[in-house]
């Protein structure tokens, strides 16, 4: 019962990480780009293209043994990997604005720099927290829709909640820097939860 609601609470927390960074995406771009709706369509794009691949890959990896433990490595892989979009996104957008005239593909190249891997990462909690909550066959429907519940829930509160409130108290950096620490925080926690339930088998 703990790791199925564990499982069910990373889904929500990576549901409200791809909204939030798709939000403070459009924020990180306007200032090379503009905030027309070019830069949103190239944002857009790029977040859809990313998750439709991870959902492949996620429902690929899911079929290899799956476990909590490799559940909370892809939450930690995607937060490494956003790292570079907290860390260099100035250098990175200016690169990107002195090469690419058209900002419509500016947009565009800056999104794929910036966020194709820690989306596409992403997109493969959903896939994988589905196997590892199927017990049985004639539950996989119930089961793909509650992840799929919950995740959009996550994204519902993360559009809300960044949108509304976080982009006017805090910075980017700072709200993107206070993300990766909670999903660190999350993926350790579970991988925590693993190793003790692991324990607690084989001393049974």
């Amino acid at each position: 019962m703990l790791i199925r609601s564990f499982v069910y609470t990373l889904a929500a927390w990576s549901g409200y990480f791809v909204m939030s960074l798709e939000l403070l995406g459009g924020r990180a771009l306007s200032p090379y780009f503009g905030s027309g709706i070019h830069v949103w369509g190239a944002i857009i794009t790029l977040f859809m293209l990313s998750l439709s691949i991870g959902y492949l890959l996620g429902g690929a990896w899911s079929l290899y043994s799956p476990t909590l433990a490799r559940l909370c490595l892809l939450l930690l892989v995607s937060a490494f990997t956003a790292l570079p979009g907290a860390l260099y996104s100035t250098p990175i957008l200016e690169a990107v604005f002195d090469w690419v005239s058209d900002p419509r593909y500016g947009a565009l190249v800056a999104s794929v720099a910036l966020f194709f891997v820690p989306i596409t990462i992403s997109g493969a909690v959903s896939p994988y927290a589905i196997r590892l909550l199927v017990e049985a066959l004639g539950e996989s429907g119930k089961v793909a829709g509650r992840v799929f519940f919950i995740s959009t829930l996550g994204s519902t509160l993360g559009t809300l909640i960044t949108s509304f409130y976080l982009v006017l108290l805090f910075d980017l950096d700072r709200i993107l820097s206070g993300m990766l620490y909670i999903s660190t925080v999350v993926a350790l926690a579970g991988l925590a939860i693993s190793k003790w339930k692991t324990g607690n088998a084989t001393l049974a």
